[in-house]
């Protein structure tokens, strides 16, 4: 059975981080793209941040570039992303999305993240 699991979402105030974590399963997970994205309450959703099979080049929202970072550990069958000097408009859910050409993508449920004081 394939599945992706977000976990580590939360409340912190600004300023604040959280490390979000996206464990894959059923599926061969280092031959995938993986991407986060997020979509805040009457927001479309947004790509936050992209990181390649093998996690040689990763890309950003300008949102978030230079206060997120994406990695990914292939033996663990994970993606993480790390997020530091959280602001207000990043709440949002966030959702994990494994893809790769040709074929069909995957998709966790989501985990909310909530920054406010």
């Amino acid at each position: 059975q394939v599945q992706l699991v977000e976990s580590g979402g939360g409340l912190v105030q600004p300023g604040g981080s959280l490390r979000l974590s996206c464990a894959a399963s059923g599926f061969i997970f280092s031959r995938y793209a993986v991407s986060w994205y997020r979509q805040a309450p009457g927001e479309e959703r947004e790509l936050v941040a992209t990181i390649p099979m093998f996690g040689a080049t990763t890309n950003y929202a300008d949102s978030v570039r230079g206060r997120f970072t994406i990695s990914r550990d292939n033996a663990k069958n994970t993606v993480y992303l790390q997020m530091n000097s959280l602001k207000p408009e990043d709440t949002a859910v966030y959702t994990c999305n494994a893809h790769r050409s040709g074929a069909v993508d995957y998709w966790g449920q989501g985990t909310q993240v909530t920054v406010s004081s």
